[in-house]
């Protein structure tokens, strides 16, 4: 199933120096390697990291047909999904590089797949560990608590009218 919220190419340099391309198979590592390295500090901090286990659950669920290639200048700097599932489409898989942090990249992304997501009127969902620093990213977004355990925060953003997108 194709949907509007992948790129189904590399989509023209934005400002700041991003663009998004198609994930394929052969992105696998390098994005297993950036999860690790992301996910680190906040698993952690919860008790729950473990060098195997962060890598492999990511190749067992890798879905190349939903991932888009986060590049800056050229070069990969991270990765996102979005994800049909029922009622929304599931925002997943969302890591930059580290060097690329706090340059507004990610909430430049951001802004770009949730535009996508109004404009074809769909509920975006996901979740974030709880204390990760991303979850404020996510609020400025317009996403809200649906429900939280002792690790995960479960968020929901409901379509905007495309005049009202942030």
């Amino acid at each position: 199933m194709t949907t509007s919220t992948q790129a189904d190419a590399i989509e023209a340099a934005r400002p700041g120096g991003w663009a998004l391309r198609s994930a394929s198979l052969d992105d696998v590592e390098v994005i297993v390697e950036l999860r690790a390295v992301v996910m680190r500090p906040d698993l952690v901090r919860l008790g729950r990291f473990d060098e195997e286990r962060v890598r492999q659950r990511f190749r067992d669920a890798f879905v190349p047909e939903y991932m888009s290639i986060v590049l800056v200048d050229d070069a990969f700097a991270g990765c996102v999904a979005l994800r049909p599932a029922g009622d929304a489409q599931w925002l997943e898989h969302f890591f930059l590089s580290p060097g690329v942090q706090g340059r507004g990249i990610g909430s430049a992304v951001l802004s770009a797949l949730l535009e996508r997501a109004d404009a074809d009127g769909v509920r975006v969902r996901l979740n974030v560990l709880q204390g990760s620093a991303a979850r404020r990213l996510y609020e400025r977004h317009g996403f809200t608590v649906e429900t939280e355990d002792p690790v995960d925060v479960f968020m929901v953003r409901e379509p905007r009218e495309p005049s009202r997108a942030a």
